[in-house]
């Protein structure tokens, strides 16, 4: 792994995690594309502490009134809202921990991730086109946390997109889509921070290198970079783009490993 590739890497990472796009296919397809070896299991933790990283520091203060909320005035809505993302983020802990050697081999396939990416870009769509979304945070249930938790699960199949997945559940439940990226930011931390967890014993000392450094770095400057885009991005504008680009990007990836 040169470090250059390790921040190619770290920004591939940083950018799909929080964008619609799949940070999981882009890791899987890029040394497939570049002709890399396999970056290895250290950097893959790598890229998820940067992007960890991203989410805390860029929601310190939420997460600061979320935890004092819970604490204070857990019958209220505001002190319901960790409990809440704590619910939310049970199925895609399961479908983690059950699915996880699929995820692993099976939906790395070049053609799966291909597949995936245009068959969920449809769904995307149609809920970004929904009317009438209109509704706010402070509605956020226990019902809509397992529906959005649902959906988050499904990301466990490289080309679906934790943040696509979430924010097109949170836009067909008629969210705004502020408040559908600011949910899926919030209820995805707790699932980045375990993957990181879960991984991050298995770091050796001699994994500690400058190319290790320069990619959480890319991903921790990339990361940020796209969380504010993105939550910028929706107060006025559709998901469009991003679902142009999964479809030229899933066709290309359909046509260049096309098999006979």
């Amino acid at each position: 792994m040169t470090e250059l590739q390790a921040i190619i890497l770290g920004v591939l990472q940083g950018a799909g995690e929080f964008l619609p796009i799949s940070s999981s296919a882009h890791l899987a397809l890029a040394p497939r594309v570049f002709g890399w070896p396999y970056q290895g299991l250290a950097y893959d933790v790598m890229l998820h502490l940067g992007t960890l990283l991203a989410v805390l520091v860029y929601f310190w203060r939420d997460w600061l009134k979320i935890f004092s909320d819970a604490v204070k005035r857990p019958a209220e809505k505001e002190g319901r809202l960790l409990w809440l993302l704590a619910a939310g983020s049970v199925p895609a802990g399961l479908a983690g921990v059950f699915l996880n050697d699929l995820a692993e081999t099976k939906f790395r396939d070049p053609l799966w991730i291909g597949f995936n990416l245009l068959f969920f870009s449809v769904f995307i769509y149609l809920a970004d086109r929904k009317p009438a979304q209109a509704v706010e945070e402070d509605s956020f249930s226990l019902k809509h946390a397992l529906l959005i938790g649902l959906a988050q699960s499904i990301a466990l199949m490289p080309g679906a997109s934790r943040s696509g997945m979430t924010i097109m559940a949170a836009l067909f439940l008629g969210y705004t889509r502020g408040a559908a990226a600011r949910l899926s930011f919030l209820l995805g931390t707790p699932i980045i921070f375990g993957a990181a967890l879960l991984e991050a014993r298995k770091i050796s000392p001699g994994d500690l290198n400058a190319a290790f450094a320069l990619g959480l770095a890319a991903s921790l400057i990339t990361g940020l970079a796209c969380i504010g885009l993105l939550m910028a991005w929706l107060k006025k504008r559709t998901l469009t783009p991003f679902i142009i680009y999964r479809v030229i990007l899933g066709v290309s990836i359909l046509w260049m490993f096309r098999r006979s």
